[in-house]
C-alpha cells in the first residue's frame, strides 16, 4: 500500500462509519492559543474544543499537514538520524466531538489496524495511562488484546494542550517490528526503534483550572492522530520512514541532485535525508503562506532552507539545490495536494532567492566558523555567532549544529545579549522619526524575498491565482492593512495618475482596496481595509481593479498626452510640462509659458485635441531602449527617472511620450474633451484643468441646465440669453443711479436737519441702519453746511456693529481722528490718525451712547 492509498483507505473506512472527510487545514493555524504551526488534525477544532463554536459535525476524519519545530515537540536535530524522526508528516485521524468516546474510538482502531491494513494482531501494544483502567479494560475485554501488551504510562499518556484548559489521557498504539531492531519488553522498556509508534487516540475529558484541578469538560472529544510516514514504513516492510514511497522519490531526487549515492556512506546519507525532509517542509509551508524572514514562523523556515543549503555545501554541491528539491517534492504529493501543482512556480521562486541569499555568504561564514573552532576553545564566542548570524546569515541554530558535530557548544547567553543589544539600537534609533520603520523593514524583506511585483494591469483588470505574500496591520481589526501580492492589475500611483481601487478576494476574506503606492521602487502597496473575514499571507486571491474608475483614468491618462502635444503646436515649442494630475474625475496639466493664454489659444488647443480624437486614431505602447526612445522624438515626463529599458506610449501620429500609465487603445475612447480653466501657478508657469468623456458630457449638460434656468428666468430663449442679460442689466443700472439720486436727496435733507441743530458749530449725532459708505456721505454732507465746522455721525447698520465717522473743516482747528479715537475705544474699535475725516468701526452696538458722550465731552 503506498502513501495515496493509506490516504484514501483510512478516511474511506471512517467515511463509511459516518464520519465526514474533512480538507487538512493549512500550517498556519489562526486560533489565538494554537501552536506556532499547525501539529495534530485537532488544531482545526480548537474553538469547539474550548467551546467558542458548536461542532459542525459530530464525527469526522482528516488527513493533517502536520510541521514540529520549535518546542516540546522539536525533532530536527533527530531528523535525518534516526529512522522515524521528520520535522513534516502527515497525521491521519478521526475525531468525535461530543459523540462516542473510548469504548467505540479503541475497537475502530483494532479493525482498521487487522482487518483494513492487515497489521498482525499479534506484533501490536497498547499504552494506557497510569489510571485508566476504563481504556485498559476496553483493549482487554472489547478489543482481546492481551494483558500482557497493554502497558501503562505516565505523562507520556497524559495529552494536555497547556497548563491550563482540555486535557485528559491518551492511549498509544505500537508495532513492534521485530528483536533484530531492540530489546524486548514493549513501549515502556523495550527498544525505541523496535516498537514503533504508529497511532494516539486521545480522550479529551478533562479541563484543567488554574490551581491545577481538573474538571470534567462539557463535551467528552475523541481526537486520533496516525502518522502516515510510520504506518507506511510498517506496511511497507521497510525500517525507516526515508525507505516509504512518500520519502524515498525524494531521498532519491537528493542523491540525482547532488551527485551522491545514497548508501555508500553513512554520514553523507545522513544529508541526504536532511534534504529529502526539509524539501517537504520548506515546499509545503512555503505554499501555505510562510515566507523567509527574520521573525517567528519565517524564522524557522529560513532556518530549515539554510540548514538545507548547508548540507548540499557540505556534499560538495555548488549549484542551486531547491528547484529540483521542490519539483521532487510536488510530483510525490501532487496528487493529495493539487494546490502544490498550481503553485509550484511561486514556492520555487521565494526558495530559490533565499538560497540564492545564503549561498553567497555561506563559504565566507563557514570559514569564519571554522577558524573559531580551530583555537580550541571549548565553545564558540557569543560575538561570533551573532556576527554570523548578522552578516552571514547563519541562523544560531545552524551554528550550534555545526559546532556540535565537532563537539563545541556556543555561548548562547553573550549570543542573546548581542541580539538584544542590536534591537535595542534600532529601538533608539527610531525613536522620533516619522518613518514607520517597522513597516519600512518589512517593506525591504518583502522586496528581497520575492522581487519586485509583476504589474499585469496593461493586459487584465482582474488577476486570479495571485499570492498574498503579507498582510501588515491588524487584518482581524477595524484599522487599515497594507497588503502586498506577488503580481497585481493594480497601477501603484506614479506619473502624475493616481493609483487604482478595488478588491482582493482569498479564501477567507474581501479586501477593500483604498489606494495603490510604490512601498519601495518596485514594491506595489495596497492601502485597505477588511470588509469581510480574515485574509491571510500565503493564500492565493483574485484581485479586481474598478473598472468603471479605471477606464475614467485612462480616457484623461491619454487626455493629457494629447493636451501636451496641442500646447506645444498652439503655443511653441518652448511649452515644457511641469507636473501633472490624473485622476478619474478630471485632468489636470501644469506646462510652462510666459502669459495667460487667450480665449482663441484655449479654442485652438481644444479643437487640435477634439480633431484627433474624432479621428480615432490607434494608441500603441511599447518598450525601446532610452537612447532609440529619444531618436524617436518621444518626450519625457518631468521629474520621472527612467532606467536603460522604457516604455513608450504613441497616441495618434502626433503624441509619443515615454509613460508608464495606462491608456485607451484608440483616441476615440478618450470621448470629448473640455478645458474648463486656464491660470497662472508661478513665474511663467500655467495650469489647466479639464475633463474627458462622460464627465465632459456631464459638464455640457449641467451648463445646458443653467442656460435653460436663465433663460427661464430671463423669459427669452436660450440664445438669446446674452442680449436680454443685457438689457436687464442695463435696466438695474439705470434704476439704481435713480435710487442712489433718491438716497442722497434724504441723506442731504437729514444733513441739513442735523446741521440746523447745530451747537457751536458741531453736529454729534447717532443715526442707525445706514451702511458705513452712507454715515460717510452723511458727515460730509454736514460738514458742507454753513457754520457747521465739525460733524461726528456714529450708529449701528444692523443692531450689532458699529460705525464712526468725524468731518471736520481745514479751519476748525479740530483734528478728526482725535474726537473719535476714545468712543471708538469704547465700542471695541480703533481709527487711524486723520486730520480732515476719520472712519472707524467697532463691535459693540451697547456703547454707542456712551461713545457719544465722549465726544461731547471732547468737542467740550
Amino acid at each position: 500500500m503506498n502513501a495515496n492509498e493509506l490516504r484514501r483507505t483510512f478516511t474511506g473506512f471512517f467515511v463509511e462509519r459516518g464520519h465526514t472527510l474533512l480538507p487538512s487545514s493549512g500550517l498556519i493555524p489562526h486560533h489565538p492559543r494554537a501552536p506556532l504551526f499547525t501539529n495534530a488534525g485537532m488544531n482545526q477544532f480548537l474553538p469547539v474544543i474550548l467551546g467558542e463554536e458548536a461542532p459542525a459535525h459530530l464525527r469526522a476524519t482528516s488527513v493533517q499537514k502536520c510541521v514540529r519545530i520549535r518546542g516540546k515537540q522539536d525533532d530536527i536535530e533527530n531528523v535525518g538520524r534516526t529512522t522515524r524522526h521528520l520535522t513534516f508528516f502527515e497525521m491521519l485521524g478521526n475525531f468525535s466531538l461530543g459523540d462516542y468516546f473510548k469504548e467505540r474510538a479503541i475497537p475502530l482502531a483494532w479493525e482498521l489496524l487487522t482487518e483494513v491494513l492487515g497489521l498482525d494482531g499479534d506484533r501490536l501494544w497498547a499504552t494506557v495511562y497510569l489510571d485508566d483502567d476504563e481504556a485498559a479494560e476496553i483493549w482487554a475485554d472489547s478489543v482481546g488484546l492481551p494483558a500482557e501488551r497493554i502497558q501503562r504510562m505516565g505523562e507520556d499518556n497524559f495529552w494536555e494542550m497547556g497548563e491550563v484548559g482540555p486535557c485528559g489521557p491518551c492511549s498509544e498504539v505500537y508495532y513492534d517490528r521485530g528483536e533484530a531492531l531492540g530489546e524486548p519488553g514493549g513501549p515502556a522498556h523495550g527498544g525505541a526503534e523496535r516498537y514503533s509508534e504508529i497511532w494516539n487516540l486521545v480522550f479529551m475529558q478533562y479541563d484543567r483550572q488554574p490551581d491545577g484541578t481538573l474538571a470534567p469538560l462539557p463535551r467528552r472529544i475523541i481526537d486520533t492522530g496516525m502518522g502516515l510516514e510510520r504506518t507506511l514504513s510498517v506496511l511497507q516492510g521497510v525500517v525507516s520512514v526515508f525507505d516509504t514511497d512518500a520519502l524515498r522519490r525524494l531521498v532519491t531526487t537528493a542523491e540525482e541532485t547532488t551527485g551522491v549515492r545514497y548508501g555508500a556512506d553513512a554520514g553523507k546519507d545522513v544529508s541526504l535525508r536532511i534534504l529529502a525532509d526539509h524539501a517537504r517542509t520548506m515546499t509545503l509551508l512555503t505554499n501555505d503562506g510562510v515566507f523567509p524572514s527574520n521573525e517567528d514562523r519565517g524564522y524557522v523556515l529560513r532556518r530549515i532552507i539554510r540548514r538545507a543549503v548547508r548540507q548540499a555545501y557540505v556534499l560538495g554541491v555548488e549549484k542551486p539545490v531547491i528547484p529540483p528539491l521542490v519539483a521532487g517534492t510536488v510530483a510525490v504529493m501532487g496528487e493529495a495536494y493539487p494546490e502544490l501543482v498550481r503553485n509550484q512556480e511561486f514556492v520555487t521562486n521565494v526558495l530559490v532567492r533565499e538560497e540564492e541569499r545564503f549561498r553567497q555568504t555561506l563559504r565566507s561564514g563557514l570559514t569564519i566558523l571554522e577558524e573559531e573552532m580551530a583555537k580550541g576553545a571549548p565553545r564558540v564566542e557569543g560575538a561570533t555567532a551573532f556576527r554570523l548570524h548578522d552578516t552571514f546569515g547563519f541562523p544560531v541554530e545552524l551554528t550550534t549544529e555545526i559546532a556540535g558535530e565537532r563537539g563545541v557548544d556556543v555561548d548562547r547567553a553573550a549570543f542573546d545579549r548581542a541580539m538584544e543589544e542590536q534591537r535595542a539600537r534600532a529601538r533608539a534609533g527610531g525613536r522620533g522619526a516619522e518613518v514607520d520603520h517597522a513597516n519600512v523593514a518589512a517593506h525591504r524583506e518583502l522586496l528581497e524575498q520575492f522581487g519586485a511585483t509583476e504589474f499585469t494591469g496593461y493586459r487584465e483588470t482582474e488577476t486570479a491565482g495571485a499570492h498574498v505574500l503579507a498582510v501588515l496591520g491588524d487584518p482581524a481589526g477595524q484599522g487599515r492593512v497594507e497588503v502586498f501580492l506577488d503580481r497585481t492589475p493594480f497601477y501603484a500611483e506614479g506619473g502624475g495618475q493616481v493609483g487604482d481601487t478595488g478588491e482582493i478576494v482569498t479564501e477567507t476574506g474581501r479586501i477593500r482596496v483604498l489606494d495603490t503606492t510604490s512601498a519601495l521602487p518596485g514594491l506595489t502597496r495596497h492601502t485597505a481595509e477588511v470588509a469581510e473575514g480574515e485574509p491571510h499571507a500565503g493564500q492565493e486571491a483574485t484581485a479586481r481593479v474598478d473598472v468603471e474608475r479605471r477606464e475614467a483614468i485612462r480616457r484623461n491618462h491619454t487626455g493629457t498626452h494629447l493636451l501636451n502635444w496641442a500646447l506645444r503646436a498652439v503655443l511653441g515649442g518652448h511649452v515644457k510640462q511641469q507636473g501633472s494630475l490624473v485622476a478619474p474625475e478630471y485632468l489636470r496639466f501644469d506646462f510652462s509659458h510666459f502669459g495667460p493664454m487667450t480665449a482663441e489659444e484655449i479654442d485652438r488647443v481644444e479643437r487640435l485635441v477634439n480633431e484627433h480624437i474624432v479621428a480615432n486614431e490607434r494608441v500603441r505602447a511599447f518598450e525601446t531602449t532610452r537612447d532609440q526612445a529619444e531618436q524617436l522624438g518621444a518626450i519625457a515626463m518631468f521629474g520621472e527617472k527612467y532606467g536603460e529599458i522604457v516604455r513608450v506610449v504613441e497616441a495618434g501620429r502626433e503624441s509619443l511620450e515615454l509613460c508608464g500609465g495606462t491608456h485607451v487603445h484608440a483616441l476615440g475612447s478618450i470621448g470629448p474633451l473640455k478645458i474648463l480653466q486656464e491660470s497662472s501657478i508661478g513665474s511663467n508657469t500655467r495650469r489647466i484643468f479639464a475633463l474627458t468623456g462622460l464627465a465632459t458630457l456631464d459638464h455640457v449638460k449641467e451648463q445646458e441646465r443653467a442656460l435653460q434656468k436663465a433663460a427661464e428666468l430671463l423669459k427669452a430663449q436660450p440664445t438669446e440669453v446674452p442680449e436680454a442679460l443685457e438689457r436687464r442689466l442695463q435696466r438695474q443700472k439705470e434704476l439704481e443711479d435713480a435710487l442712489k439720486a433718491v438716497r442722497s436727496r434724504g441723506l442731504a435733507d437729514e444733513a441739513r436737519r442735523l446741521a440746523d441743530a447745530a451747537t457751536d458749530g458741531t453736529v454729534v449725532a447717532r443715526v442707525d441702519e445706514l451702511a458705513p459708505e452712507q454715515l460717510r456721505e452723511l458727515a460730509l454732507s454736514i460738514r458742507q453746511q454753513p457754520g457747521v465746522r465739525a460733524a461726528v455721525v456714529l450708529g449701528s447698520p444692523d443692531g450689532q456693529r458699529v460705525s464712526l465717522v468725524a468731518a471736520v473743516t481745514k479751519d476748525s482747528g479740530l483734528i478728526a481722528s482725535d474726537l473719535i479715537a476714545e468712543a471708538a475705544k469704547a465700542v471695541g474699535g480703533g481709527t487711524g490718525r486723520n486730520p480732515d475725516l476719520a472712519v472707524a468701526g467697532g463691535r459693540d452696538a451697547t456703547r454707542i451712547d456712551e461713545a457719544l458722550a465722549l465726544v461731547r465731552a471732547k468737542l467740550s
